[in-house]
């Protein structure tokens, strides 16, 4: 269902559960241990991709609906895994992108998409609502009119318009999805990475708790920041070399 390779400091996630890489439990279980799995094994960014025709078509509704026992899965547990990840996350995107794929590519901190995507939040289509967090994402990406937009009328948006909103950050030619998608995760792995993860945290706590509540964790993420080895690093090149000369090494 999900494969995991390293490319030097770049941990790339491979959705590969064909036809469609619907989404169920078992499936998001190891989507989340293979980024937690990538972390561990070192890596400072990761990408996910899929290596089949659509990025993700949705989910399997039955296996994400409530069991015999009346028991539902539990969608808070599964973002707070996602949320807790701390190295920046690429989302590349190609081909159906909807429902709860749609929500995949919105949990990670940014998404690249080819300009033949089919993208959505459909399962109002169905009588759903969005189970893994696209409302309150489309909120915080594109403000409460178009997440209300989004997620009510269940259309699908060719990523151009989603870039226009502020969903997407970067829309390519289908060939060039690849290269430009590895291109930005390289970028954010080379990074300095406990300043990186300084900045989601910060971000996620503005946006689930407010700005007030983001300037008070600051203060205590920045002991972290100074204390890093990357700090010295980007100093001493500012001074010797000139700023942006830094080689980072993510502690």
């Amino acid at each position: 269902m999900i494969r995991l390779e390293h490319d030097g400091a770049v941990g790339i996630v491979t959705l590969s559960h064909p036809p469609h890489n619907l989404i169920g439990d078992e499936f998001i279980d190891r989507y989340c241990t293979a980024q937690e799995d990538a972390v561990a094994a070192g890596a400072r960014a990761i990408l996910v991709r899929s290596d089949l025709r659509h990025f993700c078509a949705g989910a399997d509704v039955k296996a994400l609906g409530p069991g015999d026992d009346g028991a539902a899965s539990d969608p808070a547990a599964v973002l707070d895994r996602l949320e807790s990840i701390p190295v920046p996350t690429v989302a590349a995107i190609h081909g159906a992108v909807l429902g709860g794929g749609f929500e995949l590519a919105l949990a990670c901190d940014m998404i690249v998409a080819a300009e033949s995507a089919q993208v959505g939040a459909v399962e109002v289509t169905l009588g759903l609502v969005p189970l893994l967090g696209a409302i309150q994402r489309l909120v915080a990406r594109a403000g409460p009119a178009r997440a209300r937009e989004i997620t009510m009328l269940g259309r699908r948006y060719r990523p151009a318009e989603l870039e226009r909103l502020g969903v997407v950050n970067l829309v390519v030619p289908d060939a060039e999805l690849e290269e430009a998608s590895m291109s930005l995760a390289r970028q954010l792995a080379a990074g300095p990475t406990v300043a990186l993860g300084v900045i989601k945290r910060v971000v996620n706590i503005a946006v689930n708790d407010g700005t007030k509540a983001a300037d008070e964790a600051l203060s205590g993420e920045l002991a972290t920041m100074w204390a890093s080895n990357d700090v010295r690093r980007g100093t001493e090149a500012m001074f010797t070399d000139g700023p942006g000369t830094a080689v980072f090494e993510g502690n």
